[in-house]
């Protein structure tokens, strides 16, 4: 019986990193999509007007409780959907190649175990850096021969590190402030705290116009429903249930997952160094987290 419980606690240990990475991973092919009929911060206005909608109807439904810590909250949701959503699209808007968005955002893992050791004072231990500095290695390998200076400028780098930041911060904000949010109401106070900046940032920058199509409302509905409700409450769930740097450990597997969601959408088939690079991602995620099943294994084994 006891072995049976920890095979299915470890099931669901993995099962939720997976349905995060393929559905996070997904977005940046339903981006692709959404930005050949709009504008990057019109686009993403719209799709939180929706997920927050969504959210809003959700959590009357189900009467969930008001979250407390409402500017924590908000600063959480502003920095790891906002400012990570709109640089990482302008980026991409004015010129910046995909594989070079993605090396970029790969830091993620590596800043947030850097941050978490002061701001959250978790300790890292040598395999874990080993695991990160492996998957690393695994996505220069995935996103190599797409990498090209071509298109780049310090204009669309910076907006790119900004979404890192922004990525990287809101996730420590989260874990510490944040992690017993409702996911319900507390998503949709995030989600709904998007709408003013994008709005002003619709209207200063941009004409605010759509080119209605088919590929627009599927990619926009995804990335409402899918990423900023399905995949942001798995990652809140894993924020609750693991240490920062351990779900930023997840991260890595996002290039890979958006490539492989390209493949059959695209036509991108993977290469033999592809393969190669998704191997070792898998590997170094591996790495990072397995002493932490390990030591669970053997705590509930002598409870």
């Amino acid at each position: 019986m006891l072995d049976q419980m920890t095979t299915g606690r470890s099931a669901q240990r993995l099962m939720l990193p997976l349905l995060f990475v393929l559905i996070y991973g997904s977005g940046f092919v339903g981006a692709k999509l959404g930005l050949l009929y709009s504008e990057p911060f019109t686009f993403l206005l719209w799709r939180f007007i929706l997920a927050g909608g969504l959210l809003l109807v959700a959590a009357y439904l189900l009467d969930a409780a008001m979250p407390s810590k409402l500017g924590w909250l908000i600063l959480s949701g502003l920095l790891m959907q906002g400012v990570f959503s709109a640089g990482l699209f302008y980026a991409v808007y004015l010129g910046m190649k995909p594989a070079v968005s993605a090396l970029i955002i790969a830091l993620q893992p590596l800043l947030v175990t850097v941050l978490a050791g002061f701001y959250l004072s978790e300790k890292v231990t040598a395999q874990r850096w080993l695991g990160l500095l492996l998957g690393v290695v695994g996505v220069v390998l995935v996103v190599i021969d797409g990498l090209t200076t071509e298109g780049n400028n310090w204009i669309n780098i910076s907006c790119a590190v900004i979404a890192l930041l922004g990525l990287s911060l809101g996730q420590l904000i989260q874990k510490k402030h944040c992690s017993d949010m409702n996911l319900i109401s507390g998503g949709a106070v995030q989600v709904l705290a998007m709408i003013p900046p994008l709005l002003l940032l619709s209207w200063l920058f941009e004409s605010g116009e759509l080119t209605w199509h088919l590929e627009l409302v599927i990619s926009m509905f995804w990335m409402a429903v899918g990423v900023s409700i399905g995949a942001l409450s798995l990652l809140y769930i894993m924020l609750q249930q693991n240490s920062a740097s351990q779900v930023a450990s997840v991260f890595y597997g996002i290039p890979v997952a958006a490539a492989l969601v390209a493949w059959p959408l695209f036509d991108q088939i993977p290469t033999a160094i592809d393969w190669f690079g998704f191997s070792i991602v898998v590997l170094g995620v591996w790495v990072a987290n397995s002493s932490f099943s390990l030591k669970a294994r053997l705590q509930l084994r002598n409870s």
